[in-house]
């Protein structure tokens, strides 16, 4: 199969506007080429200025890219993008630019903007390939993300780390909805959970995932299952991770209630903010008590808990 690289330059206030079209246009995911970035984790000294190349470092603006297999809907969906950004409260239209790529070489191309990144008070993510030396109480999760995206930096991933993080005490059981990588379902084990289920409705992303989980040494607590939602998973969980879109949100919170325990908590991310109030709304309508909202950017995540 051989995939379409669609490039779009945005103004930095335009990158979450954009990633969310691609979103709905089913992508998967997003590679955000973005030189203030790239720049601050290069001062922090997490990242080494010459991996980059000058025409990144220096280029005006950033870069929203995204790969779409090639087939009878492509064009369909490349007009719609066009309107979609035709709409945007931008100065102007953004800037498009395509190129084929074929599979094999699809698989590396996102690799270069890839670096080790630090989440929250203790967890780390880093890609396979890169060297990294974590500060003294870093866990680190080493991902490839092969073509199931999920790279662990955007701010949807992140926030529901940092919710993970708060939340896990240890020997929890956990529910991945939409796993992708796998990136929180590891995440959750690293952190303490006893056990995990990790669905996905793509086989690409299963098979990413169950990849990461064993690189990550953690098949013993995380199973990666192919499914619908919530239709794989029926044991009680004390934790319901959705980091999706809002559409799928407000169809699965009922069904949360199914197999979550009283007291559990509900992870939901992916949210672009004017969506935000619509799923508070429909968490608190399906019985759930909203604790808190992070907000990053265009995103918005909600931690919840059913008191039951």
């Amino acid at each position: 199969m051989n995939w379409l690289e669609i490039a779009v330059h945005v103004p930095h206030e335009g990158i979450d506007m954009v990633s969310n079209i691609f979103d709905e246009l089913g992508a998967g995911g997003v590679v955000i080429e973005d030189p203030a970035l790239i720049s601050k984790y290069i001062e922090a000294n997490i990242w080494d200025h010459y991996e980059f190349p000058p025409e990144v470092l220096n280029r005006p603006m950033p870069i929203v890219k995204a790969y779409l297999p090639e087939g009878p809907t492509l064009e369909d969906k490349l007009a719609l993008l066009q309107e979609r950004l035709a709409g945007l409260p931008l100065p102007s239209v953004p800037k498009v630019e395509t190129a084929r790529v074929a599979e094999e070489d699809w698989a590396t191309a996102w690799m270069a903007y890839y670096k080790p990144v630090e989440i929250g008070r203790k967890l780390a993510v880093k890609p396979s390939w890169e060297a990294y030396t974590p500060p003294a109480g870093r866990i680190v999760l080493e991902l490839d993300p092969g073509m199931a995206f999920g790279c662990g930096n955007h701010p949807t991933t992140t926030m529901c780390m940092e919710f993970l993080e708060g939340i896990i005490r240890g020997g929890e059981m956990v529910a991945d909805v939409g796993t992708g990588t796998g990136i929180l379902a590891i995440t959750a084990a690293k952190l303490g959970a006893a056990r995990v289920l990790a669905v996905d409705l793509d086989e690409v992303a299963v098979k990413v995932a169950r990849e990461n989980v064993q690189l990550n040494h953690v098949q013993d607590k995380v199973e990666v299952l192919h499914g619908n939602l919530l239709d794989q998973v029926n044991r009680p969980v004390d934790i319901v991770i959705a980091n999706i879109v809002a559409n799928v949100i407000i169809i699965l919170a009922p069904d949360v209630l199914r197999i979550l325990k009283p007291g559990g908590f509900f992870i939901t991310s992916g949210i672009i903010g004017f969506r935000a109030a619509e799923v508070k709304e429909k968490l608190q309508q399906s019985g759930f008590k909203v604790l808190e909202r992070k907000e990053d950017g265009e995103w918005v995540s909600y931690l919840s808990v059913w008191e039951g």
